[in-house]
């Protein structure tokens, strides 16, 4: 009998499917038969009654960046006082109330703003601090003007009063604009915008990286100035100047090695910014070669440098007081 050698027909790939296996074996816990699920579950249920763990699962719902908090009950009560923007009022159960709390409860209650009642621990989540004294305020996200539209603006009311038959008028309506360089603390950025707006400035420019923002802590210092003197953010505060000396502003920077004094640099009575650094480090380099001049506040040698605040102040004083000289002189 001859037989024939070589390869033989067989099944190739058509049971292939048959032969594939069904994966690792799932754990002990994930077979809803096997008794560590069961454990498992029993364990979960355990948790999610735990009422620690229960603040915190309703406190994370609240959260929200430091920044945007008021916090204690004298903070909320001057935040409130003087309008600043609000969403919510956190107020601990079985608070001990006193005239401060029922003034902030009225206030917020006049303001349309939610109250919500959270428990001890959630009020610890809320604000990230036991220092709260059972009552918190969330505050909107300031909005910030484009530098262009706060130049298009003050330049219309510009002309606007250059019709006016007052020497005085035309030469205040002048466009005014204060900008910080390096300055990173909110209080100090709330006390500018104050002073910016007693002395009728057009608004603040603001760099977006390494600078103070308008937080809870400005609006606070600014004692409501906030709400009525509007502040650009800009990518460059160097091109930022820039594009403002291409519409005719001057730029006067202000730094101790500077050449004059504030208030004589010649610039005061045409569209002036003026530029403040941090009392530190003062103007960045950039910032300062953009400058048409580098003005000086006259200090004893006991003292360094002074803050932005009171530099701006002393600086816009002198502003005002140059343009109220070439007023009185033009009228003559």
């Amino acid at each position: 009998m001859v037989t024939k050698k070589g390869p033989t027909k067989g099944s190739g790939g058509k049971h292939r499917n048959a032969l594939r296996g069904k994966g690792p074996t799932p754990k002990a816990e994930d077979r809803v038969y096997h008794k560590a699920y069961k454990m498992k579950q029993a364990a979960n249920r355990r948790k999610m009654a735990d009422p620690r763990l229960a603040a915190r699962r309703r406190a994370s719902k609240f959260t929200t960046d430091s920044d945007n908090l008021v916090i204690g009950r004298n903070a909320v009560l001057e935040a409130l006082r003087v309008g600043v923007p609000s969403t919510q009022l956190y107020i601990a159960t079985r608070i001990e109330h006193d005239d401060r709390t029922r003034e902030i409860v009225k206030l917020a209650g006049a303001q349309g703003l939610h109250l919500l009642e959270a428990d001890r621990l959630e009020m610890d989540r809320i604000a990230r601090s036991s220092n709260h004294q059972g009552i918190v305020l969330k505050v909107q996200p300031y909005e910030y003007a484009s530098l262009a539209d706060l130049a298009d603006i003050a330049d219309r009311k510009s002309k606007a009063m250059e019709q006016v038959d007052s020497p005085s008028a035309r030469i205040n309506a002048r466009p005014l604009f204060i900008a910080l360089d390096g300055v990173t603390d909110p209080q100090n950025l709330g006390a500018v915008i104050r002073s910016a707006a007693a002395f009728g400035a057009n608004g603040i420019i603001l760099p977006e990286r390494r600078s103070a923002s308008v937080t809870a802590a400005a609006w606070k210092v600014s004692a409501g100035a906030a709400a009525h003197l509007p502040v650009a953010r800009v990518v460059n505060l160097t091109k930022a100047i820039e594009s403002l000396r291409e519409r005719g502003y001057y730029v006067v920077g202000l730094d101790g090695g500077g050449d004059k004094l504030v208030g004589e640099t010649g610039f005061e009575t045409d569209p002036l910014v003026v530029v403040l650094g941090s009392e530190g480090k003062g103007l960045s380099r950039l910032v300062r070669e953009a400058c048409d001049a580098i003005a000086g506040i006259p200090i004893t040698s006991m003292v360094e440098s002074l803050n932005a605040s009171v530099a701006a102040g002393i600086s816009l004083y002198a502003v005002a007081r140059a343009r109220r000289e070439a007023a009185a002189a033009a009228a003559k």
